[in-house]
């Protein structure tokens, strides 16, 4: 089963208020998370953001498309990385999550579709 783990807050209000011990230690843990992940057939592909301050937001309206400044949501803490696993069942997602939220305020876990649910589809 395969799925995405989210990882959100804000690197940028990290590095001005963590304790800089603290930091080499979430960094040492994903590097490792990433290795494990990688020898155990698990990762599937994983990636950091840079912060969401750099984010542009595109948007469909009346007038024609838009480009704004800031991540789509109204907060400091955006998504700051993921992970696409591939593993045995939830509960081990689960694990995996339970292990990074040390690092982040949220970690949002998602299972990825492999198609739309038959339900969505129009008849025709």
């Amino acid at each position: 089963m395969k799925y995405m783990i989210m990882m959100f807050g804000s690197a940028e209000g990290m590095m001005e208020t963590a304790d800089p011990a603290w930091i080499q230690e979430m960094i040492g843990f994903m590097i490792q998370i990433d290795k494990d992940l990688a020898e155990s057939g698990e990762m599937v592909f994983n990636a950091g953001l840079a912060d969401g301050s750099t984010a542009k937001l595109v948007k469909q309206t009346p007038d024609g498309v838009i480009t704004t400044d800031g991540p789509y949501a109204e907060s400091k803490e955006s998504l700051v990385g993921y992970w696409v696993v591939d593993v045995a069942s939830e509960e081990r997602a689960v694990e995996i999550c339970s292990s990074i939220v040390k690092y982040a305020q949220v970690v949002e876990l998602r299972e990825v579709q492999q198609a739309p649910p038959q339900e969505a589809l129009p008849e025709v």
